[in-house]
């Protein structure tokens, strides 16, 4: 009897709450079961892992394999568990070693080649796991939003090879930098453009320097939008945590946010028309749009009344 547990995160909105993949080789006839609440995105997993794992030159394990995703009443979906799952495989069967499987944790789609594809919602994954003081192990493709994580130990991975030969210690993968760049103020559509609108520019800063709300009623081009678009350039810089959060709703969406301006709040223009349902998403996807609409924080908001 042979038994793995590799951590992963599932994506929950704007949060990544921690999934134990608990693989469990037995004896009995060849099969592969998948339970925990899984998607059919997830199922679809074990043909994707099978084939990644021979094409890497492992043996698929001829067994009965039981892979349990806990905790089982978290919905799992997505295809971001494939490489922890095929770790697991690996590691029970004992075809890699591992010795420090419990300070990682992984996400990414395999390929049938065994390439490591780009995941959503990597952004919250790796702001999760900072926090739990793990490693994480994420597609190259997804490096660019894990470098606006700080003080966090993140490596990126092309190809499930690449990380067998990592946790063995044979080849190290290649560790993720912090970003560095600074914020593109030429982004910034700025408050000095505006002439005139002496009243309107004099609100928009007393609600800027005391954190107001503001709503602006008129009719069609007296200048509502220009006024508000240009608001965020007399407003406070972001902290790090309010632009993470900012550049996560971008993340879970599959956007990458800019390296230049993902610390610039963002400006948001609903129609006039607007439904609340519109605003806050619609759907029954509850992972991308209802649960996430209603926590991000919208800095910015234009408001035109109908005409």
């Amino acid at each position: 009897m042979s038994l793995a547990i590799v951590s992963t995160r599932a994506s929950h909105g704007i949060h990544a709450p921690l999934v134990s993949v608990e693989v469990h080789l037995s004896n009995g006839l060849p099969s592969l079961s998948i339970v925990g609440l899984a998607d059919t995105e997830v199922k679809e997993s074990k043909d994707r892992v099978r084939s990644a794992i021979i094409n890497s030159k492992f043996e698929f394990p001829a067994r009965r394999i039981t892979i349990n995703l806990a905790p089982a009443d978290l919905p799992k979906q997505g295809a971001r568990f494939d490489l922890a799952i095929a770790i697991g495989i690996l590691v029970a069967s004992k075809q890699i070693e591992a010795p420090q499987l419990q300070e990682y944790e992984f996400i990414g789609e395999l390929a049938l080649t065994g390439n490591i594809r780009t995941v959503t919602a990597a952004l919250p994954t790796a702001l999760a796991t900072r926090e739990a003081n793990h490693r994480l192990i994420l597609p190259s493709t997804n490096k660019q939003e894990a470098t606006l994580i700080s003080n966090a130990e993140q490596y990126a991975a092309t190809h499930l090879l690449d990380v067998c030969a990592h946790l063995n210690g044979n080849k190290k993968l290649e560790l993720v930098a912090q970003d560095k760049n600074e914020i593109n103020i030429s982004a910034v559509e700025d408050m000095a453009d505006i002439r005139a609108q002496r009243h309107a520019r004099r609100a928009l800063e007393i609600a800027a320097a005391g954190n107001h709300s503001l709503i602006m009623i008129g009719p069609p081009g007296t200048g509502k939008t220009m006024l508000a678009k240009r608001l965020p350039s007399i407003l406070p810089e972001m902290t790090e945590d309010e632009a993470i959060e900012s550049a996560a709703v971008k993340s879970i969406c599959g956007q990458i946010p800019s390296e230049h301006n993902w610390r610039l709040r963002p400006f948001r223009s609903p129609h006039h028309t607007a439904s609340a349902v519109a605003l806050v998403g619609g759907g029954v996807n509850y992972n991308c749009k209802c649960e996430l609409t209603t926590r991000m924080r919208i800095f910015t908001t234009s408001l035109q009344p109908p005409t």
